[in-house]
C-alpha cells in the first residue's frame, strides 16, 4: 500500500511526463494528463489506485475551473454577447441533450440488429446527452488563440456556445442526482434545489458585490501578496463549502463566487494569483479520469467506440452548424463552428462521473464511452488544421467570400507605393496610422475586428479587414510594395508568422514589431525582426526622461540621454538586479545585473580592468564605482582599487564565475 508522499509522488511525475509528451507533440496538456492516468490506473499499471482523498482533491480542481469560468461572466459581457450565447449556445445544448435522449431508442434498435445490448433508460440518456453536449473550453480557446481567431466570426460563435455550455453545468450538477429519484420526489427535489439556488444567489449576488469589494480592499491594504492569496482561497473554497451545505454543489458556489469577484476592479489580479492552484487541480482530476478507463473492454469493443466516437462528433458538427446557420451566420462561418465545438469536454467528464455514481450509466458503458470522449478531444487539433480545406469543400460561397475580402484589400492598396502596412488597428495601431498621415506617408491597415474595421473605414481611415498573419492577405496590402512593416500588436507567435512570410516572399522590407517586454528579442531579431520595440524598455525611457526634467536636467541633456539608451538598442537596459520573485526558468535565461565590491586583498586589486578578460567568459562591465562614491565609465585601462563596485551584466552562471574570479586573493 502506497503512503501519501509516494502517491502524491506518483501524480507528480506522472503529470510532468505527460505534459512534457503533449508540448514536444503540440497537443492540449489535458490531454497528457488523461493518457497518464489510463497508464498509472488500476486498468493498467495499476500504480495508483482512485481513493477517497485523491478523488475529493480532485474535484478541488473542477471547483477552481467554475471559478475562473465565474470571473469571465459579468453581466456586462453577457449582455454585450446575449444573442450568441442564450441564443445559438441555449438552442445547442438543449437540442443535443434532447437529441441524444431521443436517439437512445434508435440506438438500442440498431445495437440489438448487431447482436449488442443497449441498456440505457431515459436518466442515463439525458445524462449521457447532458455530457455531449459540452465541448472543451481548454482545447479550442488555446487552439483558436494560437491561430489569432479569438475575434473573428466564426470565434465569436464559438466562444458565445462555449460560455453558455459552461454556465449550464451549474443546473445540470443538480438536475443529474435528481434524476435517479421517482417522478413526484424528482420534481419536488428539483424545485426545492431551485428555491434554495434562486435564495441564495440573490442573497449572494445583490449584497455579495457590495461586500466583496470592500473585503477585498480591506486585505489589499494590508500590501501582503500572500495574504491576498489566501483569502482568495478562502473565498472560493468558504462559499464552495456554503452552497455544498445548501444542498446545491461544491461548483455553484465556486462560480459565484468567481461572478463577485469579476464585478470589483481585483479580477485581473485574482486571475492570475488562482492560475496556479486551477492548472494543478484541474490537471489532477484529468489524472483520475484517466484512472476510470479500463483498456481492455476498449480493445474488446473497439467497433463501439468507433462507433461512439465518430457519430456523436459527426452529428454535433452538423447541428451546431445548422443552428450557427439559423443564428445568420454564412455557410463557411457556420461550417467552422460545428467543427471547432465537435469534440467531447471537460465538464462532459464531470456530468458523465456524476451520472455512473448516482448508477444512471451502467459501469460497463463508462470505458467506452469514456474512450470515446478522449478519442474525440485528441482529434479535435487535426479537425481545426483541417477545417479550411474542408469548408472550402462543402461551401462554394466560401470562396467568393474570401475573393471579395482579398479584391477588398488589393482595391484599396493598389494605388499606394512605398506605403507602411499595419499589422493590426488598435490603440498602438492607431496612433502609428496619425503620425504617419501627419507626414504625408501612406499606410495599410489590416484588423481582424470586424466593428473596429467597419468604423474606422467609414470615417476614412485606410484600414480593411484581414488577418495579416495570411500571406493572401499580406500579399493583397501590397507587401512587395511597401516600404515598411509594422506588428502594432505584442503578440509574440504572430509576429513570428509575419516575419517568415515577410522574410520568404518580399525580403527588403523592414518590419517592426512591438513586445510587452524584451523576453523575445533575441527570437524575434533571429527570425528577421529589423527593430523589436519592447514596452517596458519604453516607457522606462520615457519615466526617466520626465524624472530627468523634474529634477532640474536640462530638455537637451534629457534627449541626448534618451536617445544614446536607444542608439545602443536597449542593451544597456536589459539587465536588471536580481530580485526573489526572479527565480524562475524564463528569468534564468536572460542577463541581469550584479554588483562586486573588490577586498584590498583581491588579486586584481592594482591591476587593469583588461587584464581580468570578463568578456571571455560572457560578462560586460557597466560601471565602477570607486570607494570615494564616484561612478566612473568602464574602459580597459582602469586601474581597480581596494573599495571599487563593479557593476557586471551577464547570465546568472557567468556573473557567477566573473564574482569568484574578481574576489580571488
Amino acid at each position: 500500500m502506497a503512503t501519501t508522499l509516494e502517491l502524491a509522488l506518483l501524480y507528480l511525475i506522472a503529470a510532468v511526463l505527460g505534459v512534457v509528451a503533449c508540448r514536444m507533440l503540440k497537443l492540449p496538456p489535458m490531454l497528457g494528463y488523461l493518457v497518464v492516468g489510463v497508464l498509472i490506473g488500476p486498468n493498467a499499471l495499476a500504480l495508483a489506485r482512485d481513493s477517497a482523498g485523491v478523488k475529493y482533491l480532485a474535484e478541488f480542481g473542477v471547483v477552481f475551473l467554475m471559478f475562473v469560468i465565474g470571473l469571465e461572466f459579468n453581466l456586462p459581457k453577457l449582455r454585450s454577447m446575449r444573442t450568441l450565447v442564450f441564443g445559438l449556445g441555449m438552442s445547442q445544448v438543449v437540442l443535443t441533450t434532447l437529441g441524444a435522449a431521443m436517439g437512445n431508442v434508435l440506438l438500442a434498435m440498431a445495437f440489438a440488429w448487431v447482436g449488442v445490448q443497449w441498456q440505457l433508460n431515459w436518466q442515463g440518456a439525458i445524462t449521457l446527452g447532458a455530457a455531449m453536449a459540452m465541448s472543451s473550453t481548454a482545447i479550442v480557446v488555446k487552439l483558436m488563440a494560437e491561430r489569432l481567431e479569438l475575434e473573428s466570426e466564426h470565434g465569436k460563435r464559438v466562444m458565445g456556445v462555449l460560455l453558455f455550455q459552461d454556465l449550464a453545468v451549474v443546473p445540470l450538477l443538480v438536475l443529474i442526482p435528481a434524476l435517479g429519484d421517482s417522478g413526484e420526489t424528482m420534481a419536488r427535489t428539483l424545485a426545492f434545489a431551485l428555491l434554495k439556488a434562486v435564495v441564495l444567489l440573490t442573497v449572494l449576488l445583490v449584497g455579495g458585490q457590495r461586500v466583496m469589494r470592500w473585503w477585498l480592499t480591506l486585505v489589499a491594504r494590508r500590501k501582503s501578496e500572500e495574504l491576498f492569496v489566501l483569502n482568495l482561497l478562502l473565498v472560493t473554497l468558504g462559499l464552495a463549502w456554503l452552497t455544498e451545505h445548501a444542498g446545491l454543489s461544491l461548483a455553484l458556489g465556486a462560480f459565484v463566487a468567481g461572478m463577485l469577484i469579476a464585478e470589483t476592479e481585483f479580477k485581473h489580479q485574482v486571475e492570475t494569483d488562482i492560475r496556479p492552484f486551477h492548472d494543478v487541480l484541474l490537471g489532477l482530476f484529468f489524472i483520475t479520469i484517466g484512472m476510470k478507463l479500463d483498456w481492455r473492454p476498449v480493445i474488446d469493443q473497439w467497433g463501439l467506440v468507433l462507433l461512439l466516437t465518430c457519430g456523436p462528433v459527426l452529428a454535433k458538427a452538423v447541428l451546431v452548424a445548422l443552428l450557427a446557420r439559423l443564428f445568420h451566420a454564412t455557410p463557411g462561418v457556420a461550417i467552422r463552428t460545428g467543427l471547432y465545438l465537435a469534440q467531447a469536454g471537460e465538464f462532459g467528464f464531470v456530468l458523465l462521473t456524476l451520472g455512473a455514481e448516482q448508477g444512471l450509466v451502467a459501469q460497463q458503458w463508462m470505458s467506452p464511452v469514456l474512450a470515446s470522449m478522449v478519442l474525440s478531444m485528441l482529434a479535435t487539433p487535426f479537425i481545426v488544421m483541417a477545417s479550411s480545406q474542408v469548408v472550402m469543400r462543402l461551401s462554394s460561397s466560401e470562396w467568393m467570400l474570401q475573393s471579395l475580402q482579398l479584391t477588398t484589400i488589393a482595391k484599396k492598396s493598389i494605388k499606394t507605393e512605398a506605403h507602411v502596412i499595419i499589422a493590426g488597428y488598435g490603440r498602438s495601431g492607431q496612433n502609428l496610422a496619425r503620425l504617419l498621415s501627419q507626414e504625408g506617408i501612406p499606410y495599410m491597415a489590416l484588423d481582424l475586428d470586424p466593428d473596429r474595421v467597419r468604423r474606422a473605414a467609414a470615417a476614412g481611415q485606410s484600414v480593411v479587414f484581414g488577418d495579416a498573419a495570411r500571406l493572401p492577405s499580406l500579399m493583397a496590402a501590397g507587401l512587395a510594395r511597401a516600404s515598411a512593416v509594422v506588428v502594432s500588436y505584442p503578440d509574440t507567435p504572430s509576429a513570428l508568422k509575419i516575419l517568415h512570410l515577410v522574410r520568404e516572399h518580399a525580403p527588403a522590407v523592414p518590419v517592426i514589431v512591438r513586445t510587452i517586454d524584451d523576453s523575445d528579442l533575441e527570437r524575434l531579431r533571429d527570425a528577421g525582426a529589423t527593430e523589436v520595440v519592447p514596452e517596458a524598455i519604453e516607457g522606462s525611457l520615457m519615466l526617466a526622461a520626465q524624472a530627468l526634467v523634474l529634477v532640474g536636467v536640462p530638455m537637451r541633456r534629457v534627449v541626448r540621454i534618451t536617445r544614446d539608451a536607444r542608439d545602443a538598442r536597449y542593451s544597456l537596459l536589459r539587465g536588471y538586479f536580481h530580485g526573489a520573485d526572479d527565480d524562475t526558468v524564463e528569468e534564468l535565461q536572460h542577463a541581469r545585473l550584479a554588483s562586486v565590491s573588490l577586498p584590498t586583498a583581491a588579486a586584481c586589486i592594482g591591476r587593469p580592468l583588461i587584464d581580468q578578460a570578463l568578456h571571455a567568459i560572457g560578462v560586460q562591465v557597466v560601471s565602477v564605482r570607486q570607494a570615494g562614491g564616484r561612478v566612473v565609465e568602464a574602459n580597459d585601462s582602469l586601474i581597480l582599487s581596494g573599495g571599487d563596485t563593479l557593476v557586471l551584466s551577464g547570465l546568472p552562471e557567468a556573473l557567477s564565475l566573473a564574482e569568484a574570479k574578481l574576489l580571488r586573493g
